[in-house]
């Protein structure tokens, strides 16, 4: 599972050994694309507390395959686009007036 912005994660040792005795659960602010072994991933986002509330911002190092996803970002909203008036122009003057 490849985690995008915006999902909140369940961390747990299955990820990484720094997980061993207390799994996180975390919210993606990004995906680093930095190389790393293969399965493996840098992630930066913020840790949080039960109630879903961020309580450190941090990166983490893991396994794709042991990431569970708790939740996922909500999808992208569709961007519409409004069309534009025309920009009223006039000549402008420019040097020395006599």
């Amino acid at each position: 599972m490849l985690p995008r912005s915006g999902d909140v994660l369940h961390v747990t040792r299955a990820a990484s050994v720094q997980f061993l005795h207390r799994p996180i659960m975390f919210r993606v602010i990004r995906v680093h694309d930095w190389p790393t072994y293969d399965g493996w991933l840098w992630l930066d986002g913020y840790e949080l507390d039960a109630t879903g509330d961020a309580v450190s911002r941090r990166q983490i190092y893991v396994q794709a395959v042991g990431l569970r996803q708790l939740r996922a970002a909500p999808e992208p909203r569709q961007h519409t686009v409004r069309a534009r008036r025309p920009i009223a122009r006039t000549p402008v003057r420019v040097g020395l007036t006599s």
